[in-house]
Order: C-alpha cells, then structure tokens, then sequence
C-alpha cells in the first residue's frame, strides 16, 4: 500500500474530526455539505486531501426530509469512497441546509403553543403594527395568528425602559397560568414580558415556575431569543421560536441516529440565516435562526465564488423547484439584515438579506378569474412534482414548460438517472393552451415569461428600489432551475453579464463547505451619536465581546481563529427603521463616534437619496458577530485549454426560441468537457447532471480558469 502522505491539520477543525477506526488512516478525509431544498436534496463532497469536489443529487422526501438526507450522504459517499465499511466513517465535517423550519411556516403545521406576556398585552400578537401586508390590496388578509387567544395568558409583572422594576412578577397568577396552560395540552410556550431584554428576572423566574409544572414542554425566552427592543416584533420572534422548535428538534432527533447508521462520527452543524453554522444542539434550541437556512450558503458560496474570479458586485439568481431567492452582493459582501418579515410574520434575528418569490421549476401554471395566465406561487413540489415527472400530478408547472420547449432535456434528467415524459406535459400545457385560445408552443413560453416577470420584480426590490443599478451589477445563477433561466432574466433587467458556476446546482450544499462557524449578540442603548455616549457604548461593546468569548469557548474554537466584527444600528431621532453602520476596531472614542455619523450619513443617503442636514442621531442597537473560521474547500484554478469548445459537444435537438417563433437546432454541450479558455456562441444548451443552462441566441459563452462559465449579451 501507498504510504500516506502527512496531513496538513488546523486545529479550528481538530474538535469536529473523527478517529475513523483501525484500517481507514490512510483514507481520503471527505468534507460533506448538504442542502435539502423541497424538490431535490443536494450533495457536495470535498476531498481534503485531493481538493476534488464531487456533486451528487437524489430526490427529497417531504414526508421526512432525513431519509432524503441519510440517501444521499450514503449514495454520494459509496460512489466517492466505495472502500469503507461504513459509508461515513471517512467524513470529517459535516454541514447542513434544510427547509423544515421555513416548510413548517409555510404550511402552519408546528405545534400547539401558548404564551405568557405582561398584564395587558395579550392581544399584541394579533394587533401587531396595524398595517395591511398589501397597502392598496383591499382584499390582503394577515398571516394566521399562532397562538389562539384562549391559549394568550397575561402575567401582573413591570419593568420600566430605564431597567427599574415596578411591580414584582406575580407568582401566584405566573403558577395559575402554568397550569392553565398544561391542562389545555400545549407542546410549547413562549415567555415575553415589556422590557424583558433590559432586566431578564422576570422571564427567567417565568421559566422555573412553567418548567416545574410541564419539564417536558419546548420554553422559549424573548431575552434569550431576541434581547432588542421593539416588543411586537420581539414577541413575534419567540412565538415562532416556540412554535417551529418542537418541529425542527424532532427532525433532529430521526436525523441524528440515520447519520450515526452510516457510521457518520464528525460533529454535524446546521446553516444559520446569517451564512453561517452552529450545532444541532443549539440549533434545536433556536429554529428561528435557521428560516432561511438553505439560502443562506447559496449567497456565502456566490460570495467565495465571485471573489475568486473576479467579479464582486453580484444579484444573486438561485432557483430552485418551490421558490427563488435573490440576493445583492455589493463589493463582495451581503448585507446582513438584523429583522426580516419571513412569510408574513417579523422575525428579529440576524440572517442575510435575501428576498424570496414563489417561482420555482415546481409553480404551478393556472388560469386567473381574469382569464389571464398565472405562475405560482402554488408549487407541486417533490411529490408529485411536475406532469413530466409521472407521479400524478395533473397541473403544469415552470418544469413542464421547460420540458415542451425542450430548453430541458426532453428524454431524463439528472444525468440520465430520472425519466421524464414530455408528452404528458404537452397535454397539460395543452389543455392550458385551449382555455387560453393559444397554441401549445406560445402557451409554454407563456409560463416562461411570467416566470422570469415575477423573478425580475424580485431583483428589482433588492436593487433598483433600494438605489442600486442592477445593470452594473453580475447576475450569478445557481439552484437546479437557475442557469435555465439566467439568460432570459439577464435581458429582461438589461443585464451584460451571467456567470454560471461549476455546479449550480448543488451551490447551496457547497457554500456549507465554504462558511464558518458564526453567532451574533446585540444590545439595545438608545443612545445619542455624539462623544457623551462614548463610555456607554464601550461598556456595552465590553460585555458583547464577553458574551462572544464566551460562545468562542464553548465551541472549542482557537484564539487564532477567532475573529469579532462590531456594528451599530442608527437612525435620525424619531426615525422608524435604523440602519447599520460598521465600526472600525480598536477602543471606542470621541472620533469613533464621529466616523459612525459619517457613516450613517452615507448610508442614509444611499438608502433614501439625502441626508438631513443638522438633525440629531442617535445609537439603537449595538451589535456583534463572532466568527470561528473553520478550514474550507478550496476553489483551485486549471490550465487554459484553448479557445475550441468542439470537443465539448456531445449532439444537437431541436428548441423553441421565442426570437426565431419556431424549433432552432441547437448544439448540445457537456459541461464536464468544457475547458478554461473555452468558447461558444448561442444559441446552444449546457447540460450537466445537476443543472442545464440556457444560452441564447446573440449571447457568447467562455469558461473561466475556475470552470466557471460566463454568458454575455452582445445582441
């Protein structure tokens, strides 16, 4: 046998590598990253010592996304390393995106909960801030209330702003309301009183007294789970909190034990909304962070992707089979969002600002009472999935379209290990067709462009509406449905640039491999911008950076590794929103506060287009991210191999393009023969197993030294 070769070792990583037992030390030590979105389940597998990425793709199971996941570890690992005895014994890492939670909102199915509040706030949950979700949209309804009101109980108890407490919780009615609530049988309850983040007492007394009555039931705390002011949208936090937690703790639970069959040792983590990663333990305590857990490592692997070649101002463009998701990078970064409204409810916890539409390879196609075409954001998901899929479903969905149009391969997906039936789709479409008093070929490129409409009004929010050019920007298209769609997308938004990554779709499941271990802590001071706040905002900044310390330590990271960044929410006095502003290192002075003005300033006038000259600003929210760099799968370069892209070609069909009105043969080109230096014109179809993308006529296509391939316009 070959000797092995010595192992390079970082000891961020050390805690999370398994021995992996007599007769493997001289295995590849493979880094496994998983999305589970709704359609398909992705994953990436990273060699460590080879730096060979491998990609693997099988079909979600919405009835319990864990058997979807423990398959396709266990398919991805045979193939990578069919000499183990355990099909995970040679994983190191093991990271993890997933839709429960976000699911489990979607379709309101978590659990029985209740609430206790201060006395005379019970109805603030169903009160919220009066506003309708649609303002000119007479017929909008709100989002169902989570806890039903007989289910709301009110506790005598108050803190004032300033942390001084003027009434005592009282105990005899907090007891009365523990048992009220155990007697109508809830699963979970969520504790919030006024001020709870200012002076925690009150709550965590809350907590013993619930705890003693019901030790099995799911508790979350508003001081635990989001300590910042704003009480409606604090309440609304630690509701879902309680409401998804029993969900997402379960689903770890038949999780955890599936990985261990496998012989899966590494200590598995799960995404966060911020990018980042945290454990299972904690991420059973506190679902709420993890809502947009699969979007997430899509944007950290765009923003590792971009940077290496060259491209840092970026929409990202990741769609997958039930929705899509948009994402601005400006300068290589996404900006982080510190409250974000997720399906109809305010969640205050820090997550990366990604819009989300219902348009997905799985939306549904329908007719209006209008009489006028419709696209989601109904979606037929995994199971039926689309007509083409076979399994039932009836209704036509972007899939569909794609297949009729052949864009999509017509015969299989995924490498050729998923049949499709393009004449069931041609008579869904069909029968779509005939009540639309159109022919077949229009009514299918009729759904693409709808689709790519409600995608474009998406971009439009998280650019053009927040002062930003999408037009000097790179559209970056990744998820299974992305790369089909990039091309027409990009024109509608006048954009000159696509850039497609070497596995679109399983980015998501890579950007697990890509990111870091991160928490974030906050702080509510409402203070003024100027140099009398100095010592308080040091103070605060202080016990941040302990709680920081704190979190470094628990998991075992290494001070080399360790890295804080501080921001601070602002706004004019008696503005509304705040905007976050970052803060240099070092000790804060007089001058620190002054560079925070300026910033604010900045930001203001690119958020809002001026600056109000003379008005005083104030300091909302301070805040800290702590992030325990862990090592990452390495994004290397390859050798050019020329301008000829002939040997790519693997054939040629016959696709519908809108522009000719009519079948155009096509050059077909296997993504895996494509080389650095490549070059083709459109029009022309890309196939890979995890994606296909569309270039169209007038468009050039190259690869890049990375594999990437980059589409653009010249029409």
């Amino acid at each position: 046998m070959v000797a092995c070769r010595a192992r390079r070792r970082n000891p961020i990583v050390a805690r999370d590598e398994a021995i992996i037992g007599e007769g493997y030390g001289c295995m590849a030590r493979w880094r496994v990253g998983v999305d589970s979105g709704g359609t398909f389940t992705d994953v990436c597998l990273f060699d460590e010592e080879a730096g060979r990425v491998e990609v693997w793709k099988v079909s979600s199971t919405p009835d319990d996304p864990s058997r979807g996941i423990a398959q396709g570890v266990e398919e991805g690992m045979r193939r990578v390393a069919p000499e183990a005895a355990q099909p995970a014994a040679p994983v190191v890492y093991f990271g993890h995106g997933t839709t429960v939670a976000t699911n489990a909102l979607i379709q309101h199915r978590g659990v029985k909960t209740g609430l206790v509040t201060t006395d005379g706030f019970r109805d603030l949950l169903e009160i919220g801030r009066q506003k309708r979700p649609d303002l000119y949209d007479m017929q909008a309804d709100k989002p169902p209330t989570l806890v039903a009101r007989d289910l709301r109980h009110e506790v005598p108890e108050r803190v004032r702003h300033d942390g001084r407490i003027e009434q005592p919780l009282d105990e005899d009615r907090m007891r009365a309301a523990a048992k009220a609530l155990k007697t109508a049988g809830v699963k979970a309850i969520a504790v919030s009183f006024l001020y709870g983040f200012i002076r925690p007492e009150h709550e965590k007394r809350a907590i013993e007294i619930l705890r003693a009555e019901m030790p099995d039931v799911f508790i979350s705390a508003g001081h635990e789970i989001a300590p910042e002011f704003r009480e409606f949208e604090r309440l609304s936090t630690v509701v879902l909190n309680a409401y998804l937690g029993p969900v997402m703790r379960g689903y770890i639970e038949r999780l955890t034990p599936r990985l261990q069959a496998l012989g899966m040792t590494a200590t598995p983590h799960l995404t966060q909304s911020n990018g980042g990663v945290i454990g299972f333990g904690t991420a059973a305590e506190m679902p709420v962070r993890a809502v947009l857990s699969g979007p997430s490592t899509g944007v950290v692997g765009a923003q590792a992707i971009g940077r290496v070649a060259g491209y840092e101002d970026l929409i990202t463009f990741d769609m997958g089979g039930t929705s899509t998701d948009v994402a601005l990078l400006n300068g290589g970064q996404c900006k982080l969002a510190s409250e974000a409204i997720v399906h109809g409810y305010p969640i205050k916890a820090p997550m990366l600002d990604i819009h989300t539409v219902g348009a997905g390879g799985g939306s549904i196609a329908t007719i209006d009472a209008g009489g006028l075409l419709k696209v989601g954001p109904r979606s037929c998901g995994a199971d039926p999935g689309p007509v083409c899929y076979d399994k039932g479903n009836t209704e036509p969905a972007t899939t569909d379209a794609n297949v009729v149009l052949q864009t999509l391969n017509p015969e299989y997906l995924l490498g050729g290990r998923m049949a499709v039936r393009q004449d069931l789709a041609k008579q869904a479409i069909g029968r779509l067709a005939e009540r639309l008093g159109l022919g077949l070929m229009e009514t299918a490129q009729g759904i693409i462009a709808v689709v790519t409409a409600n995608m474009a009004r998406a971009i439009r929010v998280i650019s053009v509406q927040r002062g930003y050019d999408p037009r000097d920007y790179t559209l970056m298209a990744f998820g299974g449905a992305g790369p089909l769609h990039a091309a027409r997308l990009a024109r509608e938004l006048d954009m000159k640039r696509v850039l497609v990554p070497p596995h679109p779709g399983i980015l998501c499941a890579m950007g697990l491999l890509l990111t870091d271990l991160r928490a974030d802590f906050a702080a509510t001071k409402l203070l003024p911008a100027s140099a009398d706040s100095v010592g308080e905002v040091a103070a605060s900044f202080d016990a941040l950076a302990a709680r920081a310390e704190a979190w470094f330590v628990h998991e075992g990271i290494a001070p080399a590794e360790r890295h804080l960044t501080r921001t601070a929410d602002m706004r004019y006095a008696g503005q509304n929103y705040e905007l976050a502003v970052p803060l240099t290192d070092g000790p804060v002075t007089p001058a620190t506060i002054a560079t925070l003005a300026e910033g604010f300033a900045e930001a203001h006038r690119q958020r809002y287009g001026f600056v109000a000259e003379g008005e005083p600003v104030q300091l909302v929210t301070l805040r800290m991210e702590a992030t325990g760099r862990v090592r990452k799968a390495e994004l290397a370069s390859h050798p050019n191999g020329g301008h000829d892209a002939a040997g790519a070609v693997t054939g040629s069909r016959e696709v519908w393009f809108p522009e000719a009105g009519a079948f155009v043969p096509t050059p077909i080109y296997a993504r895996e023969k494509l080389r650095p230096g490549n070059r083709f014109i459109g029009p022309a179809i890309v196939e890979q197993m995890d994606s296909t993308t569309v270039v169209l006529p007038g468009m050039t296509a190259r690869v890049d030294a990375y594999l990437n391939l980059i589409l653009e316009d010249v029409a």
